[in-house]
């Protein structure tokens, strides 16, 4: 190629990506609603007296230790003071509502992950001169003036870095990772911030000499995938603030689960078996919902221990019976014995509309699916 053709090349194009976290959102609602909770340690979540569990809480509440899904009763033994309000999940709906149009006037672009968070992809905006930067505080003004809350903004070049921004100056924030900072902030970056590592992946990582991202960029594709699986690529790109995932303006469904928190521990593997006729018929009806574009490619079952630890077990299969949740439930016993107080099942979903090669079986695809709707 010649020096003129090469310099005729267009440059990459930078992707501006922001994340949008309201702050203490079920909580910001409440107070907003009512002006006497302010500067009070506020919680949403269940009945205390009932075994229920902090959904979330304010700063206030967080002071004295206090975060989500503690066990209300252990909230208040450590904030005596803390004000535990049932959630109002319409009211919360309304405003996650009204928040989506404020993101509606600046791109269509927009990828909720939940009520109270969302990426936004502002690459083509033209308001502000198309700064992503300016075009995050706009947003979180109108959120402030409009909605009555607070929200924490995260601008990067990609989600993976926007969503990190977000929380960096959390609460009421706003943080900028320019595309020529990536490199040194993802090197000082402690591996612990990278979504999907754990606790206990974080201590294996520990073992290999590993706290920073700088200190997992010395480790091959290789020695990550010997050590970490599949996991280990994703490790490789994300310790280089690597990610190409677009905003997608259309979620589908990966899973569907359903669960229930019982008032009294369930102590035997026989009580927790117990509980599936009425959890799989909540999970049908929630199944029902779904349109045809899904299939059933496996299932899942979880208990949640008195000590709030849970743990899953996932399984082959695509028939919603107490006979084949019932054998997860009897593997996850034998790996721990112990009373639960959370049952929970669900299914892992193929997404019939995601773009993919040609099926060379499309007519045994469709028969099998068939089969499963009948079973349903």
């Amino acid at each position: 190629m010649s020096d003129s053709a090469e310099r005729a090349q267009p440059a990459e194009r930078v992707r501006k990506i922001i994340h949008i976290d309201c702050d203490c959102f079920y909580a910001a609602v409440e107070i907003r609603d009512d002006p006497r909770l302010r500067g009070r340690p506020v919680a949403v979540g269940g009945d205390p007296n009932r075994r229920g569990v902090i959904a979330t809480c304010n700063y206030e509440a967080r002071h004295f230790g206090v975060h989500s899904a503690m066990a209300s009763s252990q909230a208040l033994r450590r904030c005596p003071e803390l004000v535990i309000l049932p959630p109002q999940f319409d009211k919360y709906r309304k405003a996650s509502a009204a928040i989506q149009q404020i993101f509606h006037r600046y791109t269509p672009h927009i990828e909720p992950l939940s009520l109270d968070e969302a990426f936004l992809d502002v690459t083509d905006c033209t308001q502000f001169d198309n700064s992503a930067t300016r075009i995050a505080a706009a947003i979180r003004a109108a959120v402030r003036s409009e909605i009555g809350i607070t929200v924490s903004a995260g601008v990067a070049p990609n989600k993976f870095l926007a969503k990190i921004a977000s929380d960096w100056h959390k609460p009421d924030g706003l943080f900028v990772i320019r595309p020529d900072q990536v490199t040194a902030f993802v090197r000082a970056l402690p591996v612990t911030r990278l979504h999907g590592v754990g606790r206990v992946t974080a201590g294996r990582l520990e073992a290999l000499g590993v706290k920073t991202c700088e200190d997992l960029q010395q480790l091959s594709r290789l020695a990550l995938g010997q050590h970490f699986g599949s996991f280990g690529e994703r490790l490789f790109q994300l310790a280089r603030g690597e990610d190409e995932r677009p905003v997608h303006s259309t979620r589908r469904r990966k899973s569907v689960s359903v669960e229930e928190t019982f008032a009294t521990d369930l102590p035997t593997l026989k009580h927790w078996q117990e509980q599936l006729p009425e959890l799989l018929e909540r999970l049908r009806q929630r199944m029902a919902r779904l349109d045809h574009g899904y299939m059933v490619q496996g299932l899942t079952a979880k208990i949640r221990y008195t000590d709030f630890s849970q743990a899953t077990c996932d399984g082959p299969g695509d028939v919603l019976d107490a006979a084949s949740f019932g054998e997860l439930l009897a593997a996850l016993w034998a790996r721990r014995g112990e009373p639960a107080r959370l049952v929970g099942i669900g299914v892992r979903l193929r997404d019939l509309d995601e773009p993919r090669q040609p099926d060379l079986f499309e007519e045994e695809r469709r028969q099998a699916l068939a089969r499963q709707r009948e079973r349903l």
